[in-house]
């Protein structure tokens, strides 16, 4: 019998200008509330977190402003493509996101939905905004380890 692959941690959706824009520090997975239509859009890849942030109201996560495009068999149960959506986390996660949100400069950002186990998670960070020189050294970074690993092909 042929062995099954398993395609958990296969990223579906990942927030690149985050990166960019924000120095990460510590990350979360979360699991997300979600209606029926909501995860065969996701399962299909119709999802758009780049402009994504999370919020904590009355003790609970929510992820808010991501666009998960409706299923297109989905008619009369279809969802709002941007509702928001309650983060499912442990309540010292919670806590801890909590404070770091109201520190200042400090802002929480989902990096990357994948499905682990048949669940979608997202991966969520604590984010501190980059300065200018900061980005343009991401980029000074990026360029020379592409340089990199060109040299080391050609070897």
């Amino acid at each position: 019998m042929a062995k099954k692959t398993q395609q958990h941690d296969r990223p579906l959706a990942t927030n690149n200008k985050a990166r960019y824009n924000y120095a990460i520090g510590e990350t979360f997975e979360a699991g997300m509330a979600l209606t029926g239509t909501e995860i065969k859009s996701i399962r299909a890849g119709k999802v758009n977190i780049g402009d994504g942030f999370v919020q904590v109201r009355h003790g609970e996560a929510f992820l808010d402003n991501v666009h998960i495009s409706p299923f297109e068999q989905g008619n009369q149960f279809n969802h709002d493509p941007l509702r928001s959506r309650r983060l499912l986390l442990h309540k010292r996660e919670i806590r801890l996101l909590a404070q770091a949100s109201e520190e200042a400069g400090k802002t929480i950002v989902p990096l990357r939905i994948y499905l682990k186990h048949g669940f979608a998670k997202v991966l969520i960070g604590i984010a501190t905004g980059k300065n200018k020189y900061d980005k343009r050294q991401t980029i000074k970074q990026r360029d020379q380890e592409r340089d990199m690993r060109r040299a080391l092909r050609r070897l």
